[in-house]
């Protein structure tokens, strides 16, 4: 494993500027199961909004959603300074639902951060699978997150999100299991030969 993450960390040359790879998808779509299989297979560090978000939760007695927002936009500007200070050459996967902002938001954290090469993978699953993995998970969720209640607008959200198209994108379908050595491949692929911004 330390002999496969070595080889890709040297994939691409060190004055590229900064990567990203976007995995993107509305909340229970796949995106943190492929975005730890990424991050594991290509040793690049994986940023997520509810990574950093949650911590935070946790030291509120009470978290409603007014909140848990505000927390969602402080942890997704995080994510953008954390890798403006990074060094240029660095590599990031980066796990958020980015349609909760702006595409404009994006835009400048992307310049802001001095992104050079951006690659976007799209979680693509359907309402009802969507709420069937949200519904199975609010056991084991933190406090604070939306319950239940937030069933039916995850639906009708599964219906009209979609991809920001900064990129190339790859669009994993969740109806069918994830290709992980073929999104590495097509990732690499992206980011070596397109420049972003």
């Amino acid at each position: 494993m330390s002999e496969r993450r070595a080889d890709a960390s040297h994939a691409m040359p060190a004055n590229a500027g900064k990567r990203v790879v976007m995995v993107n998808g509305i909340p229970a779509s796949g995106k943190s199961s492929i975005a730890n299989a990424l991050s594991g297979a290509t040793g690049w560090p994986l940023l997520s909004v509810d990574g950093i978000k949650e911590p935070f939760m946790q030291q509120f007695a009470e978290v409603d959603r007014p909140l848990n927002r505000r927390l969602g936009i402080a942890s997704y500007q995080a994510i953008w300074s954390v890798i403006a200070a990074a060094p240029q050459g660095c590599t990031f996967i980066v796990d958020a639902w980015f349609g909760f902002q702006p595409k404009q938001t994006l835009i400048a954290g992307l310049h802001r951060a001095g992104v050079r090469s951006l690659a976007e993978v799209w979680c693509q699953i359907s309402g009802e699978l969507a709420a069937e993995r949200y519904a199975s998970r609010l056991a084991d969720r933190l406090p604070g997150h939306p319950g239940a209640e937030y069933i039916p607008e995850l639906i009708a959200l599964a219906e009209k999100a979609e991809p920001m198209r900064l990129s190339p994108l790859y669009v994993a379908d969740q109806m069918q299991p994830a290709d992980n050595e073929k999104i590495v491949n097509w990732i690499k692929e992206v980011l070596m030969n397109v420049n972003y911004g």
